[in-house]
Protein backbone atom coordinates (compact mmCIF):
# COMPACT_ATOMS: atom_id res chain seq x y z
CA UNK A 1 0.00 0.00 0.00
CA UNK A 2 0.98 3.56 -0.89
CA UNK A 3 2.11 5.36 1.77
CA UNK A 4 0.35 9.15 1.62
CA UNK A 5 2.45 12.05 0.66
CA UNK A 6 2.80 14.66 3.27
CA UNK A 7 0.78 17.32 1.25
CA UNK A 8 -2.10 14.43 0.73
CA UNK A 9 -2.11 14.61 4.97
CA UNK A 10 -2.05 18.40 5.40
CA UNK A 11 -5.08 18.61 2.52
CA UNK A 12 -6.86 15.94 4.39
CA UNK A 13 -6.73 17.71 7.55
CA UNK A 14 -7.48 21.00 5.97
CA UNK A 15 -10.27 19.04 4.31
CA UNK A 16 -11.78 17.72 7.57
CA UNK A 17 -11.54 20.96 9.30
CA UNK A 18 -13.96 22.39 6.79
CA UNK A 19 -16.78 19.74 7.56
CA UNK A 20 -19.22 20.97 9.68
CA UNK A 21 -22.43 19.19 11.24
CA UNK A 22 -25.74 21.35 9.84
CA UNK A 23 -29.38 19.70 9.94
CA UNK A 24 -27.92 16.77 10.54
CA UNK A 25 -26.16 16.87 7.94
CA UNK A 26 -22.18 16.64 7.27
CA UNK A 27 -21.62 19.37 4.75
CA UNK A 28 -18.90 21.93 3.64
CA UNK A 29 -19.50 25.66 2.96
CA UNK A 30 -19.40 26.75 -0.69
CA UNK A 31 -16.27 29.66 0.28
CA UNK A 32 -14.23 26.49 1.78
CA UNK A 33 -14.91 24.40 -1.32
CA UNK A 34 -13.89 27.45 -3.87
CA UNK A 35 -10.86 27.90 -2.10
CA UNK A 36 -9.89 24.19 -2.59
CA UNK A 37 -10.75 23.94 -5.57
CA UNK A 38 -9.07 27.40 -6.27
CA UNK A 39 -11.99 29.47 -7.92
CA UNK A 40 -13.98 32.21 -6.63
CA UNK A 41 -16.59 32.11 -4.63
CA UNK A 42 -19.06 33.43 -6.83
CA UNK A 43 -17.62 31.37 -9.88
CA UNK A 44 -18.80 28.21 -8.04
CA UNK A 45 -22.56 29.90 -7.19
CA UNK A 46 -22.98 30.62 -10.47
CA UNK A 47 -22.01 27.37 -12.05
CA UNK A 48 -24.67 25.80 -9.49
CA UNK A 49 -27.43 28.21 -9.96
CA UNK A 50 -26.67 27.23 -13.76
CA UNK A 51 -27.15 24.29 -12.87
CA UNK A 52 -29.80 24.10 -9.90
CA UNK A 53 -31.10 20.54 -11.20
CA UNK A 54 -28.20 18.89 -10.65
CA UNK A 55 -28.65 20.05 -6.96
CA UNK A 56 -31.71 18.96 -4.95
CA UNK A 57 -32.04 19.96 -1.07
CA UNK A 58 -30.26 16.81 -0.17
CA UNK A 59 -27.00 17.56 -2.16
CA UNK A 60 -27.22 21.75 -1.61
CA UNK A 61 -29.24 24.16 0.44
CA UNK A 62 -28.66 27.60 1.62
CA UNK A 63 -28.06 28.46 5.33
CA UNK A 64 -30.36 30.48 7.25
CA UNK A 65 -28.88 34.47 9.05
CA UNK A 66 -29.61 31.92 12.39
CA UNK A 67 -27.48 28.78 11.17
CA UNK A 68 -24.82 31.17 9.36
CA UNK A 69 -24.65 33.54 13.02
CA UNK A 70 -24.05 30.05 14.68
CA UNK A 71 -21.47 28.41 13.08
CA UNK A 72 -19.61 31.98 12.82
CA UNK A 73 -19.85 31.59 16.82
CA UNK A 74 -18.83 27.90 16.44
CA UNK A 75 -15.88 29.14 14.43
CA UNK A 76 -15.01 32.09 16.47
CA UNK A 77 -14.08 34.10 13.16
CA UNK A 78 -15.93 36.72 11.13
CA UNK A 79 -13.85 35.73 8.18
CA UNK A 80 -16.80 36.12 5.72
CA UNK A 81 -17.20 40.30 6.91
CA UNK A 82 -20.02 41.31 5.26
CA UNK A 83 -21.59 38.31 3.12
CA UNK A 84 -24.46 39.70 0.42
CA UNK A 85 -25.88 35.85 -0.23
CA UNK A 86 -26.25 33.22 2.87
CA UNK A 87 -23.78 30.60 2.12
CA UNK A 88 -24.39 27.13 0.05
CA UNK A 89 -23.81 24.55 1.65
CA UNK A 90 -23.05 20.89 -0.20
CA UNK A 91 -23.31 16.89 1.35
CA UNK A 92 -21.42 14.21 0.20
CA UNK A 93 -23.57 14.23 -2.67
CA UNK A 94 -23.67 17.66 -3.75
CA UNK A 95 -19.65 17.62 -3.19
CA UNK A 96 -19.32 14.63 -6.36
CA UNK A 97 -22.05 16.35 -7.74
CA UNK A 98 -20.05 19.52 -8.21
CA UNK A 99 -17.02 17.79 -10.29
CA UNK A 100 -19.60 17.44 -12.87
CA UNK A 101 -20.04 21.49 -12.99
CA UNK A 102 -16.26 22.53 -12.03
CA UNK A 103 -14.02 21.02 -14.76
CA UNK A 104 -11.26 21.96 -14.00
CA UNK A 105 -8.26 19.17 -13.23
CA UNK A 106 -7.69 20.53 -9.36
CA UNK A 107 -11.35 20.62 -8.86
CA UNK A 108 -11.74 16.45 -10.26
CA UNK A 109 -8.21 16.20 -8.01
CA UNK A 110 -9.97 17.94 -4.61
CA UNK A 111 -13.59 16.40 -4.69
CA UNK A 112 -11.67 12.86 -5.00
CA UNK A 113 -10.05 13.42 -1.93
CA UNK A 114 -13.54 15.15 -0.45
CA UNK A 115 -15.40 12.01 -1.52
CA UNK A 116 -12.68 9.55 0.62
CA UNK A 117 -12.79 11.42 3.43
CA UNK A 118 -16.68 11.77 3.83
CA UNK A 119 -16.47 7.73 3.14
CA UNK A 120 -13.45 7.35 6.08
CA UNK A 121 -15.79 9.32 8.16
CA UNK A 122 -18.67 6.99 7.40
CA UNK A 123 -16.68 3.85 8.37
CA UNK A 124 -15.48 5.48 11.62
CA UNK A 125 -18.93 6.16 12.79
CA UNK A 126 -19.80 2.91 11.39
CA UNK A 127 -17.25 1.27 13.73
CA UNK A 128 -17.99 3.63 16.58
CA UNK A 129 -21.82 2.04 16.55
CA UNK A 130 -20.51 -1.67 16.12
CA UNK A 131 -18.25 -0.99 19.49
CA UNK A 132 -21.33 0.60 21.49
CA UNK A 133 -23.61 -2.49 20.23
CA UNK A 134 -21.28 -4.81 21.80
CA UNK A 135 -20.65 -2.78 24.79
CA UNK A 136 -24.96 -3.15 24.78
CA UNK A 137 -24.91 -6.47 24.40
CA UNK A 138 -22.03 -7.13 26.99
CA UNK A 139 -23.95 -5.24 29.63
CA UNK A 140 -27.11 -7.37 28.92
CA UNK A 141 -25.21 -9.90 29.47
CA UNK A 142 -23.35 -9.30 32.85
CA UNK A 143 -27.08 -7.92 34.02
CA UNK A 144 -28.53 -11.56 33.28
CA UNK A 145 -25.05 -13.28 35.09
CA UNK A 146 -25.05 -11.12 38.11
CA UNK A 147 -26.98 -13.32 40.04
CA UNK A 148 -24.70 -16.59 38.73
CA UNK A 149 -21.61 -14.33 39.59
CA UNK A 150 -23.18 -13.72 43.43
CA UNK A 151 -23.79 -17.51 43.77
CA UNK A 152 -19.81 -18.15 42.81
CA UNK A 153 -19.10 -15.35 45.48
CA UNK A 154 -20.39 -17.24 48.05
CA UNK A 155 -18.82 -20.58 46.88
CA UNK A 156 -16.10 -19.05 47.06
CA UNK A 157 -16.18 -17.72 50.42
CA UNK A 158 -17.35 -20.67 51.94
CA UNK A 159 -14.52 -22.59 50.45
CA UNK A 160 -12.36 -20.27 51.91
CA UNK A 161 -13.87 -20.48 55.25
CA UNK A 162 -13.48 -24.03 55.42
CA UNK A 163 -9.70 -24.30 54.71
CA UNK A 164 -8.99 -22.57 57.93
CA UNK A 165 -11.48 -25.53 59.67
CA UNK A 166 -9.25 -28.83 60.80
CA UNK A 167 -9.81 -31.29 58.80
CA UNK A 168 -10.00 -34.99 59.44
CA UNK A 169 -6.99 -37.12 57.33
CA UNK A 170 -8.25 -39.54 54.36
CA UNK A 171 -6.29 -41.90 53.22
CA UNK A 172 -3.95 -45.64 54.01
CA UNK A 173 -3.78 -45.84 57.70
CA UNK A 174 -0.70 -48.08 58.67
CA UNK A 175 -2.25 -50.57 61.45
Amino acid sequence: MEKPQQGSILLEEKIMDKIYLIRGHKVMLDVDLAELYGVETKQLKRQVKRNVDRFPNDFMFELTNEELDNLRSQIGTSRWGGVRYLPMVFTEQGVAMLSSVLNSKRAIMVNIQIIRIFTRMREILLSHKDILLKLEQMEKQITENREDISHIFAALKKLIQQTNEPRTKIGYKLP
